[in-house]
């Protein structure tokens, strides 16, 4: 099946476009917002130790499963779940990565709607401080009114709806193009600015220097593994649908390094931006979820030239959401794009329904704040059930898939791995990865 174009006939103009898409996919709010309060809450240099090696043994090997995956079908993350000598059955596991992206989008784009919010606050001067409000004043007020979160999620879906329309090539791979490199010339701009801060030794030390006590916690690993999987964007079909875009002749092994360094690294420097202003103004790095909406604006308020650190932080966090919500948005598409829908029509009508089931997300801290499901409120309860629930069921159908329902030959020869090489990544996916996705499912199941 190599060799041939997808079956609606877009495909990547460059090997560059594709990796900054890819990135652009891994790359969102969970590099910087999500990956800060994790390491904060799990010891910081021991959580980043735990954190990297899990990228490199438990998400690499995934993340190449899927490209491969991909790359070998030719066509849409349903359909790559298909064998001459396995059942059709295996088809529902293609249809399940694409409910997960559904429901990870929904909510995502709630979130993404909070960062907006933040940014444009930040450029006309309206931040909570700013107006005389504290922080947790500006953040509950906002996110309890029963208008705004609303009318944020909507221009962030649409934003979003707007990219994915433009298509494969015009949109998706034309704002990576101009907005990856952007991000990161803008990352390594605060990691600079924090560094020149007083305390900046300190908070480097938290992000570098393991306390080794910290690896006794069981919880550190658990943590490290969720992180891992959730921040390279795999179980949830993208990576497969971006690699059905892809040329007959891509080194799927290289690309894969690539975006886990790339992803990686984001991360780090994230860090690197942020720790060290936490510990030059006496902030607690394991402030949690909290971290970008209140405890930094705190901290943005007592710094020197801070209205434009927030600027460029709201502006880069919402950048980066942007290319994550695309990717999202473009896996159902795919599917319907290859049954026939056209592009406009797809993105609009799943954009739209994307919107309306998050709609409850986004007045969950409202209206709808008594609402409880299994002891949490509606987002956090979407995000447990698709993203700690769905997530790791994805990504062990794929694992499965891969590395027992194709054919040896095949799964290894799909990878453009020398033979040896090609054996040890099966070996990893079929049991180390296999086992690492269990663990996070059984450990969320208990929770």
């Amino acid at each position: 099946m190599r060799g041939t174009k997808p079956a609606d006939g877009e495909i990547w103009s460059s090997r560059a476009g594709f990796i900054l898409a890819a990135l652009g996919c891994a790359i969102g709010i969970g590099n910087v917002w999500r990956f800060a309060y994790v390491a904060g809450d799990n010891g910081g240099g021991a959580f980043l130790l735990v954190y990297v090696a899990c990228v490199v043994l438990i998400g690499l090997p995934l993340l190449l499963a899927e490209l491969a995956l991909g790359s070998r079908a030719r066509a849409d993350v349903v359909r790559a779940f298909s064998n001459p000598h396995a059942s059709r059955a295996w088809q529902a596991a293609g249809a399940l990565a694409v409910l997960v992206a559904f429901l990870i989008l929904s909510y995502y784009a709630v979130i993404a709607g909070w960062v907006c919010k933040y940014f444009v606050d930040y450029v006309i001067g309206a931040y909570p401080t700013a107006s005389g409000s504290t922080p947790e004043e500006g953040f509950r007020a906002f996110v309890s009114d029963p208008l705004q979160p609303l009318l944020w999620h909507a221009l962030f879906m649409a934003a979003t709806a707007g990219v994915v329309t433009a298509g494969v090539e015009k949109g998706i791979e034309r704002a990576s193009r101009v907005l990856m490199p952007l991000l990161a010339v803008l990352i390594l701009l605060l990691a600079g600015y924090a560094l020149s801060l007083p305390g900046a030794a300190r908070g480097l030390a938290f992000l570098f220097v393991p306390d080794w006590s910290a690896l006794a916690a069981p919880g550190i690993y658990l943590a490290a593994l969720g992180q891992a999987f959730f921040s390279i964007g795999v179980g949830m079909g993208v990576m497969i649908t971006y690699g059905s875009y892809l040329r007959s002749n891509e080194r799927l092994a290289a690309s894969a390094g690539m975006i886990a360094a790339g992803d990686t690294l984001f991360a780090i420097v994230a860090g690197m931006a942020i720790f060290p202003i936490v510990f030059s103004f006496g902030m607690d790095p394991a402030s949690g979820p909290a971290l970008a909406f209140i405890t930094l604006p705190k901290v943005f308020a007592l710094m020197p030239g801070g209205a434009w650190f927030g600027l460029a932080f709201f502006f880069l966090l919402s950048a980066a959401a942007l290319t994550s919500a695309v990717s999202l948005l473009e896996v159902p598409v795919a599917v319907a794009r290859n049954r026939g829908w056209p592009r406009a029509g797809a993105t609009a009508l799943i954009a739209g329904c994307a919107f309306l089931a998050g709609v409850p997300s986004a007045l969950g801290t409202g209206p709808l704040a008594d609402v409880r499901i299994g002891g949490r409120g509606i987002l956090e309860a979407v995000d447990f059930f698709a993203a700690e629930l769905l997530l790791p069921v994805a990504g062990i159908a794929v694992v499965l898939f891969v590395g027992w329902g194709l054919p040896r030959g095949e799964a290894l020869g799909a990878t453009g791995l020398p033979p040896r090489a090609a054996r040890s990544w099966l070996a990893a996916l079929r049991y180390l990865v296999l086992t690492a996705l269990l663990v996070i499912l059984g450990a969320a199941a208990l929770r």
